[in-house]
């Protein structure tokens, strides 16, 4: 997982620049209302929904939003938009498999800037399956590292069915199957670990190594999908080698 592990910390540090954009209010309201879809409006009762209000809070979204995007979800609103979730995959150079989550009221728009983006790349779209069958689906639960002992957070985390515990700078990730996401959440924050990220993800069954300008061109075009409003999470199976991160980052 150590692609998809590089990935994720370079998600992190975009963050900031997310939300001087602006986009990081509308990605937080669009994780409110899908959540209030899946599990209700009720955040005591709505594991996904709480933590979504929480990330929302700590980027000092405003409460009426937040409300409004709660209301959404659950069918209060009065807009009459329908939000849906959408896996696009593609293909990027050298044959790099890429998976693109989107959450999208107007599928013919998204579906226009995912494609225009993977064109200009020279990558293309696949149908549906074609890439999918290279990943496979696990929760990704990220934990504050600050003053957790990591064989402490690993024996938690195991005991309650997760399946790998992963250092990122100042965070520890958890991986777990898919049917233990929420028990494994549950379990930890019942423990006292604070938790900042948590959602499914697409993780490679195998990594794809290719020459450092391929996986450069690769980084590129999934920070462009990642930066499509409707676009909620970008996989890919590159094998991400410190080499091409540093190349990357002085672009």
């Amino acid at each position: 997982m150590s692609g998809h592990s590089k990935w994720s910390t370079i998600k992190r540090k975009k963050g900031a620049e997310d939300a001087k954009r602006g986009a990081l209010f509308t990605r937080l309201a669009r994780d409110i209302a899908v959540a209030a879809r899946e599990g209700g409006s009720d955040e005591n009762a709505n594991a996904r929904l709480k933590l979504a209000v929480q990330k929302a809070r700590a980027a000092n979204m405003p409460k009426d939003n937040i409300e409004r995007a709660i209301q959404r979800g659950s069918g209060g609103g009065d807009d009459g938009i329908v939000m849906e979730e959408i896996t696009y995959e593609g293909y990027g150079p050298e044959g790099v498999a890429i998976l693109v989550d989107a959450l999208t009221d107007n599928k013919n728009r998204t579906l226009g800037d995912v494609k225009r983006i993977f064109n200009k790349a020279g990558g293309n779209m696949a149908s549906a399956g074609s890439v999918s069958w290279q990943f496979e689906q696990k929760g990704y639960i990220l934990v504050d590292g600050a003053g957790v002992n990591p064989d402490d957070l690993f024996m938690a985390a195991a005991d309650a069915g997760a399946d790998d515990v992963i250092p990122e700078d100042d965070a520890i990730a958890v991986y777990t199957p898919r049917e233990q996401f929420g028990a494994v959440e549950l379990a930890l924050v019942h423990a006292g670990y604070t938790i900042s990220d948590s959602s499914l993800k697409w993780v490679s069954k195998n990594e794809s190594e290719v020459p450092i300008e391929r996986a450069v061109q690769n980084l590129k075009l999934m920070s462009d999908l990642e930066e499509l409003d409707d676009v909620q999470g970008v996989s890919s199976n590159l094998m991400i080698t410190d080499e091409a991160l540093e190349v990357f980052d002085t672009q």
